[in-house]
């Protein structure tokens, strides 16, 4: 699939990072699937917690590493999937954690190493690319894949909080 809109932002800290992905929060909707990838350690999960405080969620957000899926709900009544796929070696796997209905479910999906099984990645959705430098600072690079996830990362972008530079 070719590579759609695209917005790019650095932060200087892990907290940075999370309150960029807070502003994310407000704009979710059901069905929303975001991609993130990225090496050990990039942010993936502190992305996650960040969007997780955006949607009031209260409890502590870990990685789901070696769950494969926890998933939270808010105050905003929107659950929050959340799904690390780096332990699983084939796609056959997902059926067993029910990851289809999920994905197709009430909930906004944020699915780590989705990479690993493109084929099943949604039809739409909103890719994350985190790295981060010798220096700590992340780069947090957002494509659109799809109408919805376009529509959806423009608004984020709109966000003055946000601060995403189109690239």
């Amino acid at each position: 699939m070719s590579q759609g809109l695209t917005y790019v932002r650095k932060t200087s800290s892990a907290e940075a990072t999370k309150q960029l992905a807070a502003t994310l929060a407000p704009y979710l909707r059901p069905q929303d699937a975001v991609v993130l990838s990225g090496d050990l350690g990039a942010g993936k999960t502190q992305f996650v917690q960040g969007v997780a405080c955006g949607l009031g969620i209260r409890e502590q957000v870990t990685s789901p590493t070696f769950n494969i899926l926890l998933d939270y709900e808010g105050s905003t009544g929107l659950p929050l999937y959340h799904f690390d796929l780096y332990r699983l070696d084939d796609v056959s796997q997902l059926d067993d954690i029910g990851y289809y209905e999920l994905v197709e479910g009430p909930g906004a999906t944020f699915i780590e190493w989705g990479e690993k099984f493109p084929e099943a990645l949604p039809f739409d959705y909103l890719g994350i690319e985190l790295s981060v430098d010798a220096d700590q600072v992340r780069t947090v690079k957002a494509c659109a894949y799809g109408d919805r996830s376009r529509r959806l990362l423009f608004v984020w972008a709109q966000d003055s909080k946000s601060r995403l530079v189109k690239k």
